[in-house]
């Protein structure tokens, strides 16, 4: 059965969200459907918008950004209609996440955000995971935005190395 454009755009989504290890956002969807030419960026976003919808996916948002996941109803539907996706574009989608595995599992496992307080400092949430295990949760208060800003920086950057540091200087033996 060859499902029509539309419907076709949204089991896709939905294959590559269930294929997946973890939430996926919505760039990283969008880039394997605009890059293998699949279809373009707004009629992916009408797709993304009906998925949500219908309860097929579910949102979150994290740091300026959507993730995404399958729901149990939207893994329902992929069971039932996978079969009018064809097998060169599962191959696809599973050759595009084998490819961005690292790139894709270290967006979801280091993140980094901060919010305006109520007297003009900001709060810097940075986030270490382990697949969906939560590794560190570190919250700090600073003065100004750009301090917010660079820690946030500094944090995609150096995340295992600042971790590193956290739990060799936290289990050392000190002498006393």
């Amino acid at each position: 059965m060859i499902a029509e454009p539309a419907t076709l755009y949204k089991l896709m989504i939905l294959y590559i969200l269930n294929a997946s290890e973890f939430p996926l956002t919505n760039s990283q969807v969008c880039e394997f459907l605009l890059d293998k030419g699949y279809t373009t960026y707004f009629t992916t976003q009408a797709a993304i918008s009906d998925l949500i919808e219908a309860q097929f996916i579910s949102v979150e948002q994290k740091n300026n950004s959507s993730y995404y996941q399958l729901t149990a109803s939207g893994k329902e539907t992929l069971d039932a209609f996978s079969s009018s996706i064809s097998d060169g574009i599962k191959k696809d989608i599973c050759a595009y996440l084998e490819d961005k595995r690292y790139a894709l599992r270290r967006t979801n496992e280091v993140t980094a955000g901060y919010l305006p307080k109520k007297n003009q400092e900001f709060e810097v949430e940075l986030l270490l995971r382990d697949g969906k295990e939560s590794l560190l949760r570190l919250e700090l208060t600073v003065p100004t935005e750009l301090q917010a800003e660079l820690i946030c920086d500094h944090w995609h950057k150096q995340s295992s190395e600042i971790y590193d540091y956290l739990m060799t200087t936290l289990l050392a033996k000190k002498d006393r």
